[in-house]
């Protein structure tokens, strides 16, 4: 079976007897081709099933109409939000989307700037991975006048555009919900004040609610935590149970670390919420699945998805340099349901 080879500008301009040049003109709508030349190419071309190289031509003029995506994974309900929230705001404004996963991972990271830089994509939205403290290969972007996003995990002392919630605010209300519930020894998962700022202001907010409500603070009652995954959260919840005086609640940085603490609480017989309480954060769907419903902080990831993707495509059609900017959302509401509510 003879393969099937795409019709090109060359094959239209064989049959139709014409330079190369002047069909790409006439596909263009060019000044100096006239009417009936136009015409008869556009005909000829869709007779013959010619398609224009889209990518071919964003490569010669360096624009891709490509965003560039990197998100440590899709399988977390937040990020599956935050990708849909960036790809409905592209295709509304004709760009394609590219998404890649780094799993975490620095090195995956840096392979997947390097990958999207020659991919030519015109703007690149980024939640970094857990492993990242240099940010220097995010740079050749920045270098190139190509649109640089952050999302929820951001670097510090980048100077770009960041789409983040008020994680201090955040954590200060999850905390003070657990108190207003009665707790008197509450925990936290964290993932170390090394990594960006997210976790770091959510363990800031929640020490910030112990102090200002009278209640101690116990380095063994805050975990670091490498991964947020359902392991690392059982691991670390067997760690408090099984201190001499465990905790009575806990504030989780995410929902299936909330998920890993009720689970692990009942395995031990101990009763959720009477005498542990637990809130998540994110509002994912599991939380609303699992006996008992997880309370939990809602999170605006499709808004800042389209948030992201709006500062991308508003600073490609810029004729100016943009100041890099901070959208912070504040709009984070404490859900109240089985896992922490005793009053």
């Amino acid at each position: 079976m003879e393969e099937h080879r795409p019709v090109t500008i060359y094959d239209i301009a064989e049959r139709l007897n014409l330079a190369t040049s002047t069909i790409s003109r006439a596909l263009k709508d060019h000044h100096s081709i006239s009417d009936k030349t136009i015409k008869k190419v556009k005909k000829t071309a869709e007779e013959m099933g010619f398609v224009p190289n889209t990518l071919a031509a964003g490569l010669r003029g360096n624009k891709t109409k490509t965003i560039g995506v990197l998100i440590p994974t899709i399988t977390q309900p937040f990020l599956s939000s935050l990708i849909s929230g960036i790809e409905v705001t592209a295709r509304k404004s004709d760009y394609s989307v590219i998404i890649m996963q780094s799993h975490d991972s620095y090195e995956d990271e840096v392979n997947m700037t390097k990958s999207l830089y020659s991919s030519r994509v015109s703007g690149v939205i980024c939640s970094l991975a857990m492993e990242t403290k240099d940010t220097s290969h995010f740079q050749q972007f920045s270098n190139n006048n190509i649109p640089l996003v952050f999302v929820d995990r951001v670097p510090k002392g980048y100077n770009t555009f960041r789409v983040v919630i008020d994680n201090y605010t955040a954590g200060y209300k999850a905390t003070k919900h657990l108190i207003d519930q009665g707790c008197k020894r509450i925990a936290h998962l964290t993932a170390g004040a090394e990594f960006g700022n997210l976790y770091k202001e959510r363990k800031r907010g929640y020490l910030d609610a112990l102090t200002d409500h009278g209640l101690p603070v116990k380095e063994e009652w805050i975990i670091n935590l490498k991964a947020m995954t359902y392991d690392a959260g059982v691991k670390a919840c067997q760690k408090l149970f099984g201190l001499k005086v465990p905790p009575d609640g806990l504030f989780a940085p995410g929902d299936i670390l909330a998920v890993s603490a009720v689970q692990t609480a009942k395995k031990r017989g101990i009763k959720v919420p009477q005498d542990f309480a637990v809130i998540g954060f994110n509002n994912d769907p599991i939380s609303e699945i699992i006996e008992p419903n997880i309370s939990t902080i809602t999170h605006p990831a499709d808004k800042m998805g389209k948030a992201a993707a709006n500062i991308v495509i508003d600073t490609i059609g810029s004729r100016k340099e943009e100041e890099a900017k901070e959208i912070t959302f504040l709009n984070t509401e404490v859900l109240i349901r089985e896992s922490s509510k005793r009053a």
